[in-house]
């Protein structure tokens, strides 16, 4: 039996010719856990994790729908966005899990169990949403960098591929520095949209309101596809792989008495993380709806109309700079997740044999690249469209990592005590159809609406 965990034996479900390689080796097991003193030590052990999961759930590729629903619908997406929020609570609590119990993160835990043919196209499947997803992001902080100082798109875009650099001295440092990072950037964000909700000052009721569903969300077909299109937007692929690697850097005992405390605390952690993530989506989304919905500007949708229209709309004169400042925070803190993102993947489903810098440069160069070209070609026009685009591919690849993710965790021949109970396994697969439905139905709408 492997001495990774008691769960890996080929008898347990298994491949026999899997490979043992740890989840981000480098930093695997390296951030302490207090064996004693008060329960709050050892929940700050484990913050972290979460927060890097949380980067994704309010990416630019978010700000685009959060904006149209605001402005178009006011407040009454305010609902999706729980819903959508509490489906990605549940997802990433199973993605911890899983890594916590079997030390494989998504990737390793494909790779052990499908036949390479079937890994192959996951792998390219995943690819091709780590790319859609630097797409956003490197239009994001494009598109922030242009309003701020002036730099033309295609010039912002590579200095964000600079990322790469940023994350190689961030991770030499130690894991912790990275998190540190990340959580000082959406702290930034934080403040920035807190400040803008408070000179919009939407009434409490409305918005309290906008939590409670509507029937008409489902009856009026234009709410109807905004409201498909933030799912899609919010619940991201790439962060279950980066979640089930991630919460493996804490130093946990390898035993089912440290894995069950671990899964505890780290279920805190990104829940605690996801609920800040929904504050930022619903900030967005009520900016626009007190701001561009209750003045008639009920077209708002693009990143730099949205710009433009705030400090004249809310008498304020720093809220279009606060509003760049918190996309580019966002940008730069999207673009080094995905970079990192981007190694487990391949790590994962390649068992890739290189020094960690030689990896990380690979794998950001596989996502980079046709970014930079696609941005060159499409231009500043298309940047809207590039978003939307960058929405329908993450929509294809999501169910190949949610079915495969629900699938483990439910399998007692993997999971052992550590399985999901009946109960939840009916819920998780209920929220995997739902998710599936939805995207299919925004990719056909995209598509052929």
């Amino acid at each position: 039996m492997d001495a990774r965990s008691p769960h890996m034996s080929p008898d347990a479900g298994w491949r026999a010719d899997a490979p043992t390689t740890k989840s981000l080796a480098e930093v695997n097991s390296t951030v302490a856990i207090p064996a004693a003193g008060h329960w709050s030590r050892r929940l700050l052990a484990f913050v972290g994790p979460g927060y890097l999961v949380s980067v994704g759930y309010m990416d630019p590729g978010n700000w685009a729908t959060d904006l149209a629903g605001g402005s178009k619908f006011g407040y009454t997406l305010l609902a999706v966005i729980l819903l959508s929020n509490l489906m990605a609570i549940l997802l990433q609590s199973l993605a911890a899990r899983l890594g916590i119990v079997t030390d494989r993160d998504l990737a390793q835990a494909c790779r052990a169990t499908y036949s390479p043919p079937v890994n192959f196209l996951l792998w390219l499947a995943c690819e091709a949403a780590i790319i859609a997803c630097d797409l956003a992001e490197v239009i994001g902080t494009a598109i922030a960098l242009k309003l701020l100082f002036g730099i033309p798109l295609i010039g912002g875009a590579l200095l964000a591929a600079l990322d790469a650099f940023l994350l190689l001295i961030l991770m030499n440092r130690g894991f912790r520095f990275l998190e540190a990072f990340v959580i000082a950037l959406l702290v930034v964000i934080a403040v920035c949209f807190a400040v803008q909700i408070v000179a919009a000052a939407p009434p409490v009721a409305e918005v309290l309101h906008g939590f409670v569903p509507k029937s008409e969300i489902f009856t009026n077909p234009e709410m109807l596809y905004i409201a498909i299109g933030i799912i899609g937007a919010t619940v991201m692929p790439h962060n279950l792989y980066l979640h089930s690697s991630i919460v493996q850097t804490r130093a946990y005992e390898r035993n089912d008495a440290g894995r069950r405390e671990a899964i505890k605390w780290a279920t805190t952690d990104s829940t605690i993380a996801l609920m800040l993530a929904l504050f930022i989506n619903a900030a967005i989304l009520v900016v626009a709806a007190a701001t561009f919905h209750k003045s008639g500007h009920s077209d708002v949708a693009g990143i730099e109309q949205a710009f433009e229209l705030l400090s004249p709309l809310l008498g304020l004169g720093i809220a279009s700079t606060l509003f760049a400042v918190a996309l580019l925070a966002s940008g730069l803190n999207s673009t080094v997740t995905a970079t990192l993102a981007g190694q487990i993947v391949m790590e994962g489903f390649l068992d890739l044999r290189l020094p960690s810098w030689a990896r990380r440069l690979l794998t950001r160069g596989i996502a980079i690249i046709p970014v930079i070209i696609v941005t060159a070609i499409y231009g500043e026009r298309g940047t809207a469209d590039l978003l939307v685009f960058s929405q329908v591919v993450l929509s294809m690849q999501l169910p190949f990592a949610v079915i495969p993710l629900v699938r483990f965790v439910s399998d007692r021949r993997k999971m052992g005590k550590f399985a999901i109970p009946v109960s939840v396994a009916a819920v998780a697969w209920i929220v995997a159809g739902v998710i599936v439905i939805l995207n299919v139905k925004l990719l056909a709408d995209t598509l052929f609406g």
